[in-house]
């Protein structure tokens, strides 16, 4: 499949699959991060799935799409190296580590970390990974500032920003996958500002 249509599809899960489900959760008090993991061959949806931190802390939207994953009957759930793995907003670390040790090799993203901190006013995967994953340098006893938060291309997968595909298209494509990204960024605003008017009653520790 030629990018251009592999992100327009991309694009579709997230807002005709994702989405939805994720407006549900956020009514419910989750925050707005979401999930779909995908046949490659195809890639029809095996399992679209949204935050459940209300129900458990650690089901982040892509941890709670793995759950969702491997509960589904052997037979029916194809094996993950012929899945591509799309989120709505780039991983955290606990959210990296799941999809390392389940063994996919790769994920998508549309959100960076930086837009969850700026434009959605969730600041804990970049806090995180500063925290406790940043070790100083020795020799100055420093992070440098423009270190990168984790290793986007490595032995276990590779990770790629639809924003940054997109940037790289010929001009028709960029014009037309931008508008769909600016449609999906309202959207995706509207789910934040709802979640933001009821964080922090709903025992979310990092809320």
């Amino acid at each position: 499949m030629e990018t251009p249509d592999l992100i327009e599809r991309l694009l579709d899960i997230i807002e005709n699959s994702i989405a939805p489900v994720t407006a549900d959760g956020v009514a419910r008090g989750n925050k707005l991060f979401g999930a779909a993991i995908l046949r490659k061959s195809d890639l029809s949806v095996v399992v679209a799935e949204t935050n459940n931190e209300i129900e458990n802390p650690l089901w982040h939207g892509e941890m709670h799409a793995i759950k969702r994953f491997f509960e589904l009957p052997a037979a029916d759930r194809p094996d993950v190296k012929d899945c591509l793995f799309l989120a709505t907003h780039e991983p955290c670390s606990l959210c990296l580590s799941g999809i390392t040790w389940s063994g996919f090799d790769n994920f998508y993203y549309l959100f960076s970390h930086a837009d969850s901190r700026d434009s959605f006013a969730i600041p804990y995967d970049i806090q995180i990974l500063k925290a406790v994953y940043a070790v100083p340098e020795p020799e100055t006893g420093l992070v440098s500032a423009n270190r990168d938060l984790y290793n986007r291309q490595n032995q276990f997968w590779t990770s790629h920003s639809l924003q940054q595909m997109i940037a790289g298209l010929d001009r028709a494509h960029k014009e037309l996958l931008l508008a769909r990204v600016d449609d999906l960024t309202a959207l995706y605003r509207d789910l934040s500002a709802t979640y933001q008017k009821s964080k922090g009653g709903k025992g979310i520790p990092l809320a």
